[in-house]
C-alpha cells in the first residue's frame, strides 16, 4: 500500500516542479513510511511514498520502461499480477523486478487504455507516456482505493489524498455548496464530488487520459449488472459462492510482511478469517477491539470465533481519548466524515499494525449479499404495498396519514408508522434515500438560511434516482444494493477503511469485494440473499461447515463508537467550543438556532441529537484543519 501523487503540464509544456512534488509526497508519508521516489520529465513528474508488502528489494517507484519512455506509480495490489507476467513473458516481455508495479506497465504497454480491465485487485495507478505525452490514470472496480484530482485548463494535479492535491500549490478551497448539503444528508461527501469546488475523485471502475493540449477524458471499463440467473439452483449457488470466496481469500494471502485479519465476530470476518484458517500453515493473526461499554463490544463473539479456528488472537478493550481522535480523525480524511465507525476502526487498524502490516477484513458482505436487513427489507416490503396503489393515489392514501402522525420518537414501536407512510408515498429512490441519510427532509434543518436560497431546487436524492435508472433492473432489492456499490460502499466504508488504516500504515484487502465475487452475487436472485426477514441467506449457507452456527445466527450489531454519551462527557467542552465558535471557517453554512436546539436537547437527554451532532462536530473539525472557504 502507498500513497500516489503527479502534476502534467498539460495546457504549456512546462517543466514540472521538483518541490511541489516532494510536498505533496510530505503529506503521504504515512502512506508509505517505507521508501519514496520521485519523477521528473518535462512536464510530468510523480511523486511517491512506498510500504513494502511485495518484492521488498526490488520494488521501489516509480518503475519505469527499459528505455526510460514510461513510468508507473501503483498503489494497492494487483492479485493477479503473477499470471500476467507469465502472459506477457510469453509475449517476449522482460521483467526487472518481481513486484505487480512492472506488470501493470508492462500491461499498459502491451493493451493500452484497455489495460484496467485485465487487473484483479484494488489499485490507483498512474502511468507517464512521455512518447505519447499521456498521463493515465486508473481506479479499481469497487472504488477500494482513491484517487482525486483538479484540472484548471492547463495543469492536472493528482493524488491519494485531498490534502496531496492541496499541496501541490495554487488549488482553490472553495466549498462545494451542493457537497454540504450532500454531506449533512449522508454523513459523507458521494463521488464525484469532494467538499471542494475544484477537487474530483476519479469514479470507481473508471480510467482518466489527459494528453498535451487535450481535456482529460474519462470513461468506465467496469460496472455490475444486477440479472438474476434463475436457472441455477440454490445448491449450484452454493458451491459457486465457496469457490469464489476460496479463490478471493487465497489471493489476498500472498505478502512477504505479517499478515492476519480483522475479527468482529459477524458473519463476514468470521467467513473470512474461516477460509484463511483453511488455507494458511500457521495459525492466523486475528484482531478484535472492543468497548467497555456493552452495548458496542463484540468482543465475546470474536473470542468463540478465534478459539474455534486456534487463531494467534488478539483483543483491544478501548478506552480512547475522544478529543485527541476526533481531532486526529479530521486530519486524515481530509473531508468532514460523520460515520463514527472510522473511530474503532481506527484503533483497530492500530491495534492489528503492532503485529502486521497487512490484514485482510470482511467489508463488502452487507452490499454483495443483502446484509443490511432492516434497509433491504423495507426498500422491498415498501415496495410491494407501493405496487398496489396507483401513483396518483398515493400522496392521498399514504402521505396524507404520514402528516397526520406524530413523530416515530415520540410513540412506542408497534404504533411508529410515519416514517413507514411517509416512503410508501414516495418515490422508491426518495424512499431508498431516507432510509440512508439523517432525517427525510430535502435538506438538512442545519442548513443555514443563505446556503438553501443558495442550491435553491437541488436535491441531494436526486443521485439515487439516476443511480436506480442506471441499475438496469427493477427488482427493488438490487436497485437499492447498485446504489450502494456506487455511493455508500466507496465513499462511506472503503473510505473509511482507507484512511484509518494508512494512518497507522497498514494494508487492509477486502476478499469478499474480489469482482469476480461481486458480479455472481449480482446474478444470485434476491430471493436466495434476503428471505424470512434474514440477509445474506445464500453466504450462510455457503460458510454452515466453516462457520460456528451462533455466530451465523446472531443479529447483525453495528460497528459503532459511543459518540452520544461522550458528546455529553469526555467531548462535551471541546464539541461545544467547535461548534459554536463563530470565527470557524464555514459557520455561514449551519443554521446556528437548530444546531443550539439539537445540543440542548442531547445534553438534557430529551432527545438524541447524535446523527445530527456528530457530523456537524467532524464538518467543523475539518473546517478549522484545512481552512477552507467558501
Amino acid at each position: 500500500m502507498c500513497g500516489i501523487s503527479g502534476i502534467f503540464h498539460y495546457g504549456d509544456a512546462r517543466p514540472v516542479d521538483g518541490g511541489a512534488l516532494r510536498r505533496m509526497a510530505d503529506t503521504l508519508a504515512h502512506r508509505g513510511p517505507d521508501d519514496a521516489g520521485y519523477l521528473e520529465d518535462g512536464p510530468c513528474g510523480f511523486g511517491f511514498r512506498r510500504l513494502s508488502v511485495i518484492d521488498l528489494v526490488t520494488g521501489r517507484q516509480p518503475i519505469l520502461s527499459e528505455d526510460g519512455a514510461r513510468a508507473v506509480i501503483l498503489n494497492g495490489e494487483v492479485y493477479n499480477y503473477t499470471a500476467l507476467r507469465s502472459d506477457l513473458r510469453a509475449k517476449d516481455r522482460r521483467f526487472l523486478t518481481s513486484s505487480d508495479t512492472e506488470v501493470v506497465l508492462a500491461a499498459y504497454e502491451r493493451h493500452g487504455l484497455e489495460c484496467p480491465t485485465l487487473l484483479h485487485g484494488m489499485f490507483a495507478f498512474a502511468v507517464w507516456d512521455r512518447d505519447r505525452r499521456r498521463l493515465f490514470l486508473a481506479r479499481d472496480r469497487l472504488g477500494v482505493k482513491p484517487l482525486y484530482y483538479v484540472d484548471d485548463g492547463r495543469r492536472f494535479v493528482f493524488g491519494s489524498e485531498v490534502k496531496a492535491v492541496l499541496a501541490a500549490g495554487d488549488v482553490s478551497r472553495a466549498i462545494d455548496p451542493e457537497a454540504v448539503a450532500d454531506y449533512f444528508a449522508l454523513r459523507y461527501v458521494p463521488g464525484p464530488k469532494t467538499i471542494f469546488k475544484s477537487i474530483r475523485k476519479l469514479p470507481p471502475g473508471c480510467w482518466l487520459s489527459v494528453e498535451s493540449g487535450k481535456a482529460p477524458v474519462i470513461r468506465r471499463y467496469w460496472d455490475v449488472r444486477f440479472q438474476a440467473d434463475e436457472e441455477l439452483s440454490e445448491t449450484a449457488w452454493v458451491e459457486t459462492l465457496r469457490e469464489l470466496v476460496d479463490a478471493a481469500v487465497r489471493s489476498r494471502m500472498i505478502a512477504d510482511v505479517p499478515l492476519g485479519a480483522f475479527l468482529s465476530g459477524g458473519v463476514d470476518s468470521s467467513t473470512v478469517v474461516a477460509t484463511m484458517a483453511r488455507l494458511a500453515t500457521n495459525p492466523v493473526s486475528t484482531h478484535t477491539v472492543g468497548f467497555t461499554e456493552q452495548a458496542f463490544d463484540e468482543t465475546a463473539a470474536a473470542r468463540r470465533v478465534a478459539e474455534r479456528y486456534g487463531t494467534d488472537h488478539h483483543e483491544t478493550i478501548l478506552r480512547p481519548d475522544a478529543v485527541a481522535i476526533a481531532e486526529t480523525l479530521a486530519w486524515h480524511f481530509d473531508e468532514p466524515f460523520g460515520d463514527s465507525s472510522a473511530i474503532p476502526t481506527y484503533y483497530l487498524a492500530r491495534a492489528a499494525r503492532e503485529h502486521v502490516t497487512v490484514a485482510l477484513s470482511g467489508d463488502g458482505g452487507d452490499e454483495n449479499f443483502a446484509g443490511y436487513v432492516r434497509r433491504y427489507g423495507f426498500v422491498r416490503w415498501h415496495d410491494r404495498v407501493r405496487a398496489g396503489v396507483p401513483a396518483f393515489l398515493r400522496p392521498i392514501v399514504f402521505g396524507l396519514p404520514a402528516g397526520l402522525y406524530p413523530p416515530d420518537g415520540w410513540l412506542p414501536g408497534p404504533l411508529r408508522a410515519k416514517t413507514a407512510l411517509t416512503n410508501i408515498a414516495a418515490e422508491p429512490h426518495r424512499a431508498f434515500f431516507n432510509a440512508m441519510s439523517v432525517g427525510t427532509g430535502a435538506l438538512s434543518p442545519l442548513l443555514s438560511r443563505d446556503l438553501r436560497a443558495t442550491l435553491r431546487d437541488y436535491r441531494p436524492a436526486d443521485l439515487f434516482r439516476d443511480l436506480m435508472a442506471a441499475s438496469g433492473t427493477h427488482d427493488p432489492l438490487s436497485r437499492a444494493q447498485y446504489v450502494d456499490l456506487k455511493t455508500f460502499l466507496p465513499d462511506d466504508v472503503m473510505t473509511k477503511v482507507d484512511r484509518t488504516s494508512m494512518a497507522v500504515a497498514l494494508e487492509v484487502r477486502e476478499p469478499l469485494l474480489d469482482h469476480r465475487l461481486v458480479e455472481a452475487a449480482a446474478r444470485i436472485p434476491s430471493g436466495l440473499k434476503l428471505a424470512g426477514g434474514e440477509g445474506k441467506t445464500i453466504l450462510k449457507r455457503a460458510v454452515a461447515d466453516r462457520v460456528p452456527a451462533d455466530i451465523l445466527a446472531r443479529p447483525k450489531q453495528g460497528f459503532e463508537a459511543p459518540v452520544g454519551r461522550w458528546l455529553r462527557g469526555p467531548l462535551r467542552d471541546m464539541a461545544h467550543a467547535s461548534l459554536f465558535d463563530p470565527g470557524v471557517t464555514g459557520s455561514e453554512l449551519i443554521d446556528r438556532a437548530s444546531l443550539v436546539g439539537l445540543w440542548e436537547g442531547h445534553q438534557s437527554g430529551r432527545t438524541d441529537g447524535t446523527h445530527h451532532l456528530w457530523p456537524a462536530l467532524t464538518f467543523r473539525l475539518w473546517a478549522k484543519r484545512f481552512g477552507a472557504g467558501t
